[in-house]
């Protein structure tokens, strides 16, 4: 599929261009060697989504809340990758998190309808209550009363 000129990723008719989001490389953390303290292949992208158009509104809430803990200060979505030592492989990476991440805020979660519960399970549970009830009953200690 040919997107535009300037949009990187297009889903679910989501637009996002390249200029909307930042890039930045760090160097990773963890083991690595010489190579850790050496290259920044960690990737960070942040996409200030809620000023992207092609988003709606219902679909920024729940970006919003599925991705709660990856929100920055100003309420851009942080996504950072080090899954490799390359850093091309980890932008490529991070933009996929971003793709998931916009699919899932996509699909419309179904209302749940309220029912009853059955006959039956209202009386095994009930039964189960008695059961447990009398297990306790049970253990009763010993009086240790003057009977004087």
């Amino acid at each position: 599929m040919e997107l535009p000129s300037g949009v990187r990723l297009a889903v679910a008719g989501i637009l996002v261009r390249e200029d909307e989001v930042r890039f930045t490389a760090v160097r990773a953390s963890g083991p690595g060697g010489q190579n850790v303290n050496k290259v920044s292949s960690k990737v960070e992208l942040r996409f200030p989504f809620s000023a992207n158009g092609t988003i709606p509104d219902a679909a920024k809430e729940r970006l919003r809340t599925l991705a709660k803990n990856k929100l920055d200060g100003e309420g851009a979505l942080l996504i950072s990758s080090q899954k490799t030592r390359d850093q091309s492989q980890n932008l490529q990476d991070a933009w996929e998190k971003i793709r998931e991440l916009l699919v899932a805020a996509m699909i419309v979660p179904r209302r749940r309808r309220a029912t009853k519960p059955t006959y039956g399970s209202v009386q095994r549970r009930i039964g189960e209550k008695k059961a447990t009830a009398a297990k306790k009953k049970s253990r009763g200690g010993k009086s240790f009363k003057n009977d004087d």
